[in-house]
């Protein structure tokens, strides 16, 4: 695909020390952008900006600390930004955990929510000032076909009482979805000049779930590539003929969510919980009428 020339922008990538995260922050920062590489590792980010940088050339390449699974480490990134920035033109969210046993967030949500919904929405939230201080600004949320497969069960919304380690995973994906669906509603009732995508990678050899060494191996055999499964990431994050409210995947070609991604009833409901569970709201939306 032909990415644009991207001097002057400023990107945020998390996870991107790894699977389709570490491409995606190298070939921002290939076309000149400056790229945030946003990860729990420190050791891990400032190796990913080591080798991000023998390949760009560039030294416009920083690790940020950042634990979606920890609401503190969020705000912490957020401020840094804040206070750093005048403006944020590309956000991706991209990191995840999948296909895990249940475990919990430092704040108490079950974890692949937590890590790949909410700290998402709580990160985009406080980075909005930044986001909406330049015209037409990306926010790429990385959801998955199997969305499909997910429900919203706002009576144990934290799979409480009942817990499938695909299931959750699924549910995960599918509120990514309806919070990048119902951002482009939001900022478009107020008027706010700002762009949110999401992307499907396709099925891609990465280190998201928890698998055994083998299954791994046999995954980056027979699966495409992590630097294949970016594509469609980097196409919603820079392409011109990317639109809000659109949802990428392999090719890169349009998908069609599915219904249960498409009510606005569940995603009005889903962002409000958000709002409530993080503490995060998103103050420059607040002319939005439903």
């Amino acid at each position: 695909m032909n990415i644009p020339d991207l001097t002057g922008r400023t990107a945020v990538v998390t996870g991107a020390n790894s699977g389709i995260g570490l491409p995606t922050a190298l070939e921002l920062a290939l076309h000149g952008a400056h790229v945030f590489v946003a990860c729990r590792s420190p050791e891990r980010g400032n190796a990913a900006v080591a080798q991000i940088r023998k390949r760009a050339s560039s030294t416009r390449v920083e690790y940020v600390p950042l634990d979606l699974a920890d609401l503190a480490s969020v705000r912490d990134l957020a401020k840094t930004l804040v206070d750093r920035l005048d403006r944020i033109d590309i956000l991706v969210n991209n990191a995840g955990v999948g296909m895990i046993s249940r475990q919990v967030t430092t704040d108490g949500f079950e974890k692949q929510l937590g890590t790949n919904h909410l700290g998402h929405f709580a990160l985009t939230g406080l980075l909005l000032p930044l986001l909406v201080a330049g015209p037409g600004a990306r926010v790429v949320t990385v959801s998955s076909d199997n969305h499909a497969e997910g429900e919203i069960d706002f009576d144990d919304l934290q799979a409480e009482r009942k817990y499938g380690r695909n299931s959750s995973y699924a549910r995960s994906k599918l509120a990514n979805l309806l919070f990048t669906l119902e951002l482009q509603r939001r900022a478009d009732g107020a008027g706010v000049d700002l762009v949110s995508v999401a992307s499907d990678p396709g099925t891609t050899a990465t280190n998201i779930g928890a698998l055994p060494r083998v299954m791994s191996l046999m995954m980056r055999l027979f699966l495409q590539s992590a630097d294949k499964g970016a594509i469609p990431s980097l196409y919603a994050a820079t392409s011109p003929e990317a639109r809000g409210g659109e949802f990428y995947g392999p090719g890169p070609k349009r998908m069609t969510p599915s219904p249960k991604a498409l009510d606005e009833a569940v995603a009005a409901r889903l962002w409000d919980v958000s709002e409530n569970l993080t503490g995060v709201r998103f103050a420059a939306l607040d002319h939005f009428t439903p």
